[in-house]
């Protein structure tokens, strides 16, 4: 095993070991009734709604892949994008390391329908780069919009937490100059990677954008359920919880988010409302993740076995 290897083994097994103590921490003093009673306590309008927004970020996610697609120069019909985005973000976001885990299911899924190695390199980098632009640009609203509550949440002042939320959207707007302006490729060893268009980019910024504002829409619809909270302070909780993320690197944000939102809503954010929105958005799309992927893995190998080898294919004109 590498050093690589022994690394990344590393880092999830303390990873594993974050997300444990963060998960004792914040559950220890409830017992099992308590949450489930907490759980209940969410209307079944609240719980559908929050189910929407859900599936809503999920097609975003599909988004992601289909401006891969474009950016590659490939042409895939839409019905397969969604097959291999669906099966590789549901699995990826709560295994977590999503560019090593989602980025080894798709190369599963895109080669076995014509794709190469650097084709399914730079969706995953395209991918990445939507993920930070649109976690850069919900933060730049939340702290336009919401400059007190963000200078609570990030302990600034106002004045800071605006000038952030301002740099956040020049930082975007400066990515959309790159993509209109910067036509010349980068090479990485034999590999060259280029700015998308801007029309590309432009996607990249609704799209990502909207992925992260209906997640958190759906934080917030299992939160209001048992207190008055407002759709930016759960926004600004959600992008906080993303950026530690981002920097414990603890597989699907187990217990990192938890903590986080629940430190910066206090008791508006209910235990209740967090288990909710645990199994809404990573274990209900998980659970129906793991066995579509098992399905499709066992049609690749029926239409392989099927498929004649080339060695048994009798050349015309050849003797029998």
């Amino acid at each position: 095993m590498n050093r690589k290897m022994i690394l990344t083994y590393g880092l999830v097994v303390l990873g594993l070991g974050l997300a444990a103590y963060l998960l004792w921490n914040i559950f220890s003093q409830y017992t099992w009734s308590d949450i489930v009673a907490s759980v209940a306590e969410i209307p079944t309008a609240n719980l559908l709604a929050a189910i929407a927004f859900s599936a809503g970020s999920y097609l975003c996610l599909t988004g992601f892949d289909w401006m891969g697609i474009r950016y590659v120069r490939k042409d895939l019909a839409y019905p397969r994008i969604v097959l291999a985005s669906f099966i590789t973000q549901s699995i990826g976001q709560s295994v977590g390391l999503a560019g090593l885990s989602s980025g080894a299911l798709r190369y599963r899924y895109y080669a076995h329908w014509g794709l190469n190695t650097e084709h399914v390199a730079k969706i995953v980098l395209l991918s990445g780069v939507t993920v930070s632009i649109g976690l850069t640009v919900l933060t730049g609203i939340v702290m336009i919009l919401n400059p007190a509550d963000a200078a609570q949440v990030f302990r600034l002042n106002e004045a800071t937490a605006l000038g952030i939320g301002i740099l956040c959207l020049l930082l975007t707007a400066g990515y959309l100059a790159l993509a209109k302006f910067a036509r010349a490729p980068v090479r990485i060893r034999k590999w060259t990677f280029q700015m998308p268009t801007l029309r590309l980019a432009l996607a990249q910024v609704v799209i990502g954008t909207t992925n992260f504002a209906l997640v958190a829409a759906a934080l917030r619809e299992v939160m209001g359920a048992t207190a008055d909270v407002s759709y930016l302070k759960a926004a600004t909780a959600y992008v906080l919880g993303n950026v530690a993320i981002i920097v414990t690197h603890v597989p699907g944000g187990l217990g990192v988010l938890e903590a986080t939102v629940r430190h910066v809503m206090g008791d508006q954010a209910s235990i209740g409302s967090l288990v909710a929105f645990r199994v809404i958005y990573f274990f209900i799309p998980l659970a129906i993740g793991i066995p579509l992927a098992l399905i499709t893995e066992a049609v690749f190998r029926a239409r392989k076995a099927s498929s004649p080898s080339p060695s048994s294919v009798t050349e015309p004109g050849s003797a029998t």
